[in-house]
């Protein structure tokens, strides 16, 4: 019994298919960009949620974040958040919003507040269109000629609330971000390689870009 192999063909097949794990490699790099601006989308609004979920359930530490009297809105939110993608990979970075709106009692916004508050920056309240400052302390109403410094603005428990919830999540999203959104499990199991072997048995390289481009795409979708 004697079988003859097509060196030739099997030769040809078998570059084929390094040429397209090749390319794949290649699709996956040039689609990268792509995964990582879906990945920054959705983890931003991730992040609002989160962010705003705790001002909801602990007022105290992030209610300066916020337009006065109401705390954990997403349309009252004094804070940004964004995000960029380079070659070192998501960054993610906040910053704050001016207030505009005018606390009971005052005639004028507290337009700096979520900075101020969140650095605990002691400020100095000067009476400006009398010569008398009023204001409220324990319930009792109290006159002074004399400036006010608050060495706490916001109370004792609101410096660094944002930040401190900031890393939380940051921490959440390594930890269990990834895997609950179905990222994670996504990433650890490239099907697409598989599934478009054959044809990139046949094709080679310009197969395998087109499927490792598509597949690291698709990733920013998942969840």
């Amino acid at each position: 019994m004697r079988m003859k192999i097509d060196s030739r063909a099997f030769q040809k097949e078998m570059n084929n298919i390094v040429n397209y794990s090749l390319g794949f490699l290649d699709g996956v790099h040039s689609g990268k960009k792509m995964f990582l601006d879906g990945l920054g989308k959705s983890t931003i609004e991730s992040m609002k949620d989160y962010i705003d979920m705790n001002a909801r359930i602990d007022p105290q530490i992030l209610h300066h974040m916020y337009e006065w009297n109401r705390v954990g809105s997403p349309s009252a939110r004094l804070y940004d958040l964004s995000y960029t993608v380079s070659n070192l990979g998501l960054s993610v970075k906040s910053s704050f919003r001016q207030s505009t709106s005018i606390k009971e009692g005052s005639n004028v916004p507290f337009y700096d507040k979520a900075r101020i508050m969140e650095n605990g920056i002691p400020i100095t309240i000067k009476p400006r269109l009398s010569s008398v400052l009023a204001f409220e302390d324990n319930g009792e109403t109290v006159f002074t000629k004399k400036p006010i410094t608050i060495d706490q603005p916001g109370g004792p428990f609101v410096e660094g609330g944002f930040e401190k919830t900031f890393n939380s999540f940051m921490q959440y999203f390594s930890q269990a971000f990834l895997l609950s959104s179905g990222i994670g499990n996504y990433l650890k199991n490239p099907i697409a390689y598989k599934k478009d072997l054959p044809a990139g048995s046949r094709g080679g390289k310009a197969i395998g870009v087109k499927s490792g481009y598509r597949w690291i795409a698709n990733a920013g979708l998942v969840g």
